[in-house]
């Protein structure tokens, strides 16, 4: 079997390069992943949808990718409604040295063109009235942020690269990639070799172990983060709620059930995607102490996820002098989801040799090696 293009991950990331490749003529695409389509990241994760960042490069990444969810159902002929629902993102600050970042953050925010705003507390109650407000310092809000079914997305990528001539090998695990003097031969699987000199690593949790196969030291870990979700009740809340000082984000999706997750900074490195009674614990004070009415509501279940975090909690994207033909689609701690669009995009462009829609230097990996690199995510639950 021969390919242009081996793509390791089948979840968001991978099904939009695979899809942005198709588009553009390269038609000989292989897509594999060892899981279920959306078994892996994709199907775990919150599905918030949010342009507000505190780096230049997460923020222009954020706002192209809303401006494709908002027409990617005609783009992609999707015959299902992808559920990308509108009502923003309201973060709120819980102190002085938050508040003055916040206000930062919207001004780097507005200069790219999203259309976010700082808020009094008054103003963020008027949006999200449940809010403790002896919590709130202040808070900022965009109406276009929102959330997106990760399902249904994932899905219409899919069926959108199919029809370009993009092959998909789900359950099938990717053991070896054979390089020699160099240069990528092949690809070997559970199930067959495939002859190819381009691999994109889009394997999420597993992109570290990928790039080991090939030879290439990529700067990425892994840890479980958890999410909880309600029972279903009566509308009360449009945005997503965050606090990045309380450690939280909390949406009511749209079937009525409240979605909430934080992280652990005690959480160990590696693959363990478990659920655990200190998360239930701790997320409950914290949705509690912050949107009291949430108290009255039950937990219908919990699970795990995998986040690849890159060293500064930006994604890196684009190809490595490490070696020639392999790219990175990885590191995208936890925000690969929302970002898929332009990772897309990119990457498409990026192994054809074409110009890129945005300078990657910010996302490149080479960015590591310059000591005076300080372009750190802090946005980040």
């Amino acid at each position: 079997m021969k390919a242009d293009v081996v793509i390791i991950g089948g979840g968001i990331s991978g099904v939009a390069i695979a899809y942005n490749l198709a588009k553009k003529g390269t038609t000989n695409v292989v897509v594999f992943d060892d899981n279920y389509m959306t078994g892996g990241a994709t199907g775990r994760c919150g599905a918030g949808v949010r342009q507000q960042w505190s780096s230049k490069g997460n923020c222009i990444m954020a706002k192209m990718s809303v401006d494709f969810f908002e027409r990617a159902q005609e783009e992609l002929g999707y015959h299902r409604d992808i559920e990308f629902k509108q009502e923003g993102y309201l973060i709120v600050a819980t102190t002085k040295e938050e508040d003055e970042q916040f206000t930062k953050n919207v001004a780097l925010q507005q200069s790219v063109g999203i259309p976010a705003r700082k808020l009094t507390v008054d103003e963020a109650l008027e949006i999200v009235p449940h809010l403790n407000r002896d919590v709130i310092v202040s808070a900022t809000f965009c109406p276009t942020d929102g959330h997106l079914n990760p399902f249904t997305m994932t899905d219409a990528y899919y069926t959108a690269a199919k029809r370009l001539g993009v092959q998909f090998f789900y359950r099938e695990k990717v053991t070896d990639i054979v390089v020699t003097d160099g240069k990528i031969e092949k690809v070997i699987t559970e199930r067959r070799e495939v002859t190819t000199d381009k691999v994109v690593n889009a394997a999420g949790g597993f992109s570290y172990e990928v790039g080991q196969m090939a030879g290439v030291d990529i700067p990425v870990y892994s840890e479980n983060h958890e999410i909880l979700v309600t029972e279903p009740i009566e509308k009360m809340q449009g945005p997503m709620v965050i606090s990045f000082s309380k450690n939280i984000y909390c949406q009511q999706v749209p079937h009525g059930s409240f979605l909430m997750g934080r992280s652990n900074p005690q959480v160990p490195k590696g693959h363990d995607i478990s659920s655990t009674h200190q998360f239930l614990d701790e997320m409950a004070k914290t949705a509690v102490e912050l949107l009291p009415p949430l108290g009255n509501l039950r937990v219908v279940r919990q699970w795990g996820g995998s986040y690849n975090i890159s060293p500064d909690r930006q994604p890196i994207l684009g190809d490595t002098d490490q070696l020639a033909g392999f790219y990175l689609a990885c590191g995208f701690s936890g925000h690969g989801f929302m970002f898929a669009p332009m990772t897309g995009l990119l990457l498409a462009e990026v192994i054809r040799g074409e110009p890129t829609t945005i300078d990657l230097a910010e996302l490149h990996i080479d960015r590591f090696k310059n000591k005076e690199h300080t372009a750190y995510e802090h946005s980040v639950v």
